[in-house]
């Protein structure tokens, strides 16, 4: 979707599993991601641990995107703030990381999972929120698709300004972003 969306960016993703990487090529289409758009955009996977002091490119980036889960879960060390922190050294000046963080810690009712601390059952967001304080914004994924949170490092985005920058089935979406605060 991010190629569709600015087909002119490049992106570089991980995976620790090349099993994984010959699975997306034969039955996801990930071969078609591989080719560089008409703008020059394309996807370029490597084969290693995402987490790793190696996972990098010179100058940083941009963007980090993380949905790193074994077994259904979050990995472990994605609770720690320390792990965020090195994952934040990979970044240019002003770079942001997006977060898949799972859902919660405990059984939460999605009809009671509305509050603007609902993040608090969130054990990955706990520790952005440790790790980045006064830096991080979350929202919870809508009933219909899961209930899992995702979160964004840096600064608020003026909500209205982001909401008309995006396709439009994910301008609604954009403005249920809130900051995440230590009580």
């Amino acid at each position: 979707m991010m190629l569709e969306v600015w087909p002119w960016i490049q992106l570089i993703g991980w995976e620790i599993d090349p099993t994984i990487i010959e699975l997306s090529r034969d039955y996801f289409g990930m071969s078609s991601l591989e080719k560089a758009t008409e703008l020059g955009g394309s996807l370029s996977v490597r084969i290693g641990d995402a987490l790793s002091p190696s996972a990098t490119v010179e100058g940083g980036f941009a963007g980090i995107v993380v949905d790193l889960f074994a077994d259904g879960k979050v990995l472990p060390q994605l609770q720690e703030a320390e792990t965020w922190l090195e994952i934040a050294k990979k970044l240019m000046p002003d770079g942001r990381i997006m977060v898949n963080c799972g859902g919660a810690d405990t059984p939460v009712s999605l009809a009671a999972d509305t509050g603007v601390s609902s993040w608090v059952q969130n054990p990955t967001i706990k520790a952005l929120c440790s790790a980045f304080p006064g830096q991080l914004n979350w929202k919870r994924l809508s009933e219909k698709e899961s209930v899992n949170y995702v979160a964004l490092t840096g600064p608020l985005p003026d909500l209205e300004e982001w909401s008309t920058s995006v396709p439009s089935e994910l301008s609604p979406r954009v403005k249920q972003w809130v900051p995440c605060e230590l009580a």
